[in-house]
C-alpha cells in the first residue's frame, strides 16, 4: 500500500466530462448503462469521488459515504463514485466486484468504471478516496478529505466534506478550510502513470 495525498489543484476549474459504465444502474431511473456529467446538470452541487474496492482507506469510510450521500440528496447534492484501478493487477477492483460492492452496501450513488483511466487523469485524481466538489456552475469548489480519521484511528463522520457542502450550498463559494485527502495511490496501468508517479 503506497500512501498518497490528493493534489490540491486550483479551485474554479470546470468539471471534466465523463461518460462511463455504471456498476449499479438500478439505483436511478436514467436510461442505459452509462452515466455522464450531463446527467447531473440539475444538481445544486456535484461530488465526484474516486474510490475502489480493496483500499483500506476506502473501506474505512464507505459506510460514512453512503450516509452522507443519502443525507445530502434532499438538498440537491448529487454524488458519483469512480473506480479507475487496474483490475488486471487488482482483481478485487474489477467491474463484477464493483457490482457486488455497490449492491452489498446499497450505494445510493452510481459506481462508475474508468477502465481506460482517462477520467482519473483528467481530474488529476491521485488516491482512493479522493474527493472533488463542484458548484452549480460545475466549477471546482472543494478538493480534499472526507474527515480527519484514518483506518484504525477514529470513526468517520464526514465532517470536512459535510462542512464544505454546507458552505457551498449556503454561500455558493468555496470554503477556506481544505485539507488533502489521504489513501492508497490509484493503481495505474503500465504506461498510464502520470509524471509525478514514480
Amino acid at each position: 500500500m503506497a500512501l498518497t495525498y490528493s493534489q490540491m489543484i486550483d479551485l474554479g476549474q470546470p468539471a471534466p466530462a465523463f461518460d462511463l459504465p455504471t456498476a449499479n444502474p438500478w439505483i436511478d431511473d436514467l436510461p442505459g448503462e452509462n452515466r455522464s456529467l450531463a446527467d447531473y446538470d440539475e444538481a445544486a452541487v456535484l461530488v465526484v469521488m474516486f474510490l475502489c474496492n480493496h483500499c483500506p482507506y476506502v473501506i474505512h469510510v464507505q459506510q460514512a459515504l453512503v450516509q452522507l450521500a443519502n443525507d445530502y440528496a434532499e438538498r440537491g447534492v448529487a454524488c458519483v463514485a469512480i473506480s479507475a484501478n487496474d483490475a488486471a493487477q487488482y482483481p478485487s477492483d474489477g467491474f463484477s466486484q464493483m457490482q457486488a460492492r455497490a449492491r452489498d452496501l446499497s450505494y445510493p450513488f452510481p459506481y462508475l468504471y474508468d477502465e481506460s483511466q482517462a477520467i482519473a487523469q483528467a481530474y488529476d485524481a491521485r488516491c482512493t478516496p479522493d474527493f472533488f466538489v463542484f458548484d452549480r456552475d460545475r466549477r471546482l469548489a472543494y478538493r480534499g478529505r472526507l474527515d480527519a480519521t484514518r483506518p484504525g484511528q477514529g470513526t468517520p463522520d464526514g465532517a470536512d466534506l459535510r462542512a464544505a457542502l454546507d458552505h457551498i450550498l449556503e454561500t455558493g463559494t468555496p470554503p477556506a478550510d481544505q485539507h488533502p485527502s489521504m489513501g492508497c495511490n490509484i493503481k495505474w496501468k503500465p504506461g498510464n502513470a502520470p509524471a509525478y508517479f514514480g
